[in-house]
């Protein structure tokens, strides 16, 4: 049987959807036999027409009748708008949907389900939100402006970068957003397709290094650098792309001198110690991760004013540059990944630099205290999340120098002396007990556990003649170590 409302129709198997004729119903409807004579007679020669009775089976009919109404009922399709190619698009197109009452259906396919035509049944029209009207205000509106004519940006050396029409689409979007269509610029995106050609006009900063191979002292000059301001460059673009104007702008740029120029070089000297530290007691695998990075480090300048960054330094520290699996802290417990060990050397470094008197820009503790590292003058690192840096607050360069002879591992920086660094410990205090943990896999290392407690470490800088420069007080909290039993 078939089920129409407005322009759709659906189907169903009366006998596979509970539908049957009720006949001792349908026979009762019929009525009695009349007293009148007349119509006793004439009821043998013709015959009237009765409506059937039908019988429900509602646990079987219920779910076909969700069926045909979902069927009979579409949601009206919402427009979509977008650019393409340089031009305006619209898809999805719009349409009606339509809505059909539940109970009025049940009504006319219980009732109407044997006629021959089929069951009719009214539906409610139902229009979409974003609709042709909308449409078309996109379309004559921002979705115009932003195709009207491609934007450039004048660089330097007469380079341009252009976003042309026909990839403006990468910039600008419609997003619906209630009854409208929101537009949505992405600076990013520009950005990126502006950088194509602007970004030969920017040079990259490069501070003049020194090597002593062969122990002959070997400069590489500096070069200053010039970047783009992005954010500058691109203060109120949006407003640019969704207009028919100011469709060109100039390019904001940034000079970047070098802090370590080719002249500071050839008259720097690095003959003084000052600061340095060593540090013993690494396995093997560490040791061989330990000397593989200072292997890296060796030789780095860090000019006045700027900012060392062991990760960013090192870069990515896998095998394929030389590292290989060793203990790291996992969760408060032993556990073993590529560049393990690499802590240690970090804590070599963060001493050196803090005896030289460098500011401490960012540094973090180990989670509970390592007996070989001095209390609350310790670091970690993590590759792409934990760090350590420091910024070389003095007015001469110093030269990172390491030195590992696999037992121990030394790092001094090297320049000229200007500060004399104290430190002094201030005890350890609120001490916390370990708990036992039980953890299973090949990895796992069986641990009696350690106390927690909290310490802090002063450090005291003066000048070359004593006079106090600064004091500043860190103070650090170490978790218990886990008593851990393997599985």
């Amino acid at each position: 049987m078939t089920v129409r409302a407005g322009d759709l129709s659906s189907t169903f198997v009366p006998q596979d959807a509970g539908v049957a004729i009720d006949w001792e119903a349908t026979v009762a409807g019929a009525g009695k036999q009349s007293a009148n004579p007349i119509t006793r007679l004439t009821s043998f020669f013709t015959t009237h027409e009765i409506e059937p009775a039908s019988t429900i089976d509602e646990q079987v009919f219920a779910p076909q009748l969700d069926r045909i109404r979902t069927e009979l009922s579409p949601a009206a399709v919402e427009a979509g708008v977008n650019l393409n190619g340089g031009t305006i698009n619209v898809d999805p197109q719009p349409k009606n949907g339509q809505q059909v009452d539940a109970t009025k259906l049940k009504d006319a396919v219980t009732s109407d389900w044997l006629k021959p035509g089929g069951v009719e049944v009214d539906a409610q029209v139902t229009e979409p939100t974003l609709g042709d009207k909308v449409v078309k205000s996109v379309q004559d509106g921002d979705a115009a402006k932003a195709l009207s004519a491609p934007i450039t940006v004048h660089g330097r050396d007469g380079v341009d970068g252009v976003i042309p029409v026909d990839r403006m689409a990468e910039v600008v979007s419609f997003v619906p957003d209630g009854d409208k269509f929101r537009t949505d610029v992405n600076a990013d995106a520009a950005r990126s397709i502006l950088n194509e050609a602007l970004g030969a006009t920017e040079t990259k900063k490069q501070n003049a290094t020194i090597s002593y191979a062969g122990g002959t002292k070997s400069i590489t000059p500096s070069q200053d650098g010039v970047t783009i301001d992005w954010d500058k460059t691109l203060e109120g673009f949006s407003g640019r792309v969704l207009s028919s104007d100011q469709r060109t702008l100039d390019a904001v740029y940034t000079d970047e001198p070098a802090t370590f120029t080719t002249d500071m070089a050839e008259k720097a000297t690095f003959d003084e110690v000052v600061g340095e530290f060593s540090t013993g007691g690494f396995a093997e695998a560490s040791g061989e991760n330990i000397r593989r990075v200072a292997e890296i480090v060796n030789g780095a300048i860090v000019a006045p004013g700027d900012t060392f960054s062991l990760n960013g330094y090192t870069g990515p520290r896998g095998t394929a540059q030389g590292f290989v699996e060793s203990g790291i802290i996992l969760n408060g417990h032993a556990d073993k990944a590529v560049g393990g060990g690499i802590s240690q050397f970090a804590t070599t470094l963060y001493n050196a630099a803090y005896f030289a008197g460098m500011e401490d820009v960012a540094h973090t503790p180990h989670s509970y205290y390592i007996s070989r590292y001095p209390a609350g003058r310790e670091a970690t690192v993590y590759e792409g999340a934990i760090d350590l840096q420091f910024k070389n607050t003095s007015q001469y360069p110093v030269r990172i120098v390491t030195n590992f002879d696999g037992s121990n591992i030394s790092v001094a920086l090297m320049g000229v002396k200007a500060v004399n660094v104290e430190s002094q410990n201030g005890g350890r205090w609120n001490y916390t007990a370990p708990q036992p943990m039980t953890l299973s896999g090949d990895t796992c290392t069986p641990s009696t556990g350690a106390q927690g407690f909290t310490t802090s470490d002063t450090r005291i800088i003066r000048d070359l003649s004593g006079n106090e420069l600064s004091r500043e007080t860190t103070t650090t909290v170490y978790d218990p170590s886990p008593i851990v039993t393997c599985k």
